[in-house]
C-alpha cells in the first residue's frame, strides 16, 4: 500500500502543477512517477537493479541471436 499511496500522493502532486495544460479528463500514472516510486521502494528494501551491457541489450534487440 506504501507505493500506492506514494503514487497517488505524487501524481496528485504532477496534476495541481500541470492544471493549467490539462484538460479535464482520466490520467494514467506518468512514467517518470511510476520509475521515481519503483526506484525509492527498491532503495528502502535495499535492492539495487542491474544495468544491461551493450551486449545484453544486443541479444535482446536481435531476433537471430539465440535461436
Amino acid at each position: 500500500m506504501d507505493m500506492s499511496f506514494a503514487n497517488q500522493a505524487l501524481c496528485l502532486e504532477h496534476l495541481v502543477k500541470s492544471r493549467d495544460e490539462l484538460k479535464p479528463d482520466v490520467y494514467g500514472v506518468p512514467e517518470d512517477i511510476d520509475a521515481e516510486v519503483a526506484v525509492l521502494k527498491l532503495k528502502a528494501s535495499e535492492v539495487a537493479i542491474d544495468v544491461l551491457t551493450e551486449k545484453q541489450v544486443e541479444y535482446l534487440a536481435s531476433w537471430k541471436m539465440g535461436t
